[in-house]
């Protein structure tokens, strides 16, 4: 399984910017991607998730309300629509995987890393104020 953010780059405060994960090699079974951003000197957060099997989605508080994350199933495309962006959003972005667990259960636990056994190559989101 491979994963690949991309869309990064710099964006003024209150600004949007859409973060595209492409994933490959989940051929069978329910799954789950997770986005999380890891900002300098912090440890990492984990900020929302979809699950393959009913599209339901999760967010962490900090960013309920201004990010959406979607699929396209055709595409095997995660995306991370982010609005109102705040200088605290700055972080190099990730997004993963979990294809060994239910999706009930990585719902359950998205905001933490356990969950999932594949990571990408993250992008670096900058927010000026």
């Amino acid at each position: 399984v491979q994963l690949q953010a991309f869309g990064g780059g710099l964006v003024q405060a209150g600004g949007s910017l859409r973060l595209s994960c492409g994933y490959s090699g989940i051929i069978f079974g329910h799954y789950a991607i997770g986005w999380f951003r890891q900002a300098p000197g912090k440890a990492r957060e984990g900020i929302s998730c979809i699950s393959s099997s009913d599209d339901s989605t999760r967010y962490a508080d900090s960013v309920k309300g201004r990010f959406t994350v979607s699929r396209d199933n055709a595409k095997n495309v995660v995306y991370l629509q982010m609005n109102d962006l705040k200088s605290e959003d700055t972080a190099v972005y990730y997004c993963a995987a979990s294809t060994s667990i239910s999706p009930i259960t990585v719902m359950a636990h998205h905001l933490l890393s356990w969950p999932y056994d594949y990571w990408g190559q993250g992008t670096l989101v900058t927010v000026s104020s």
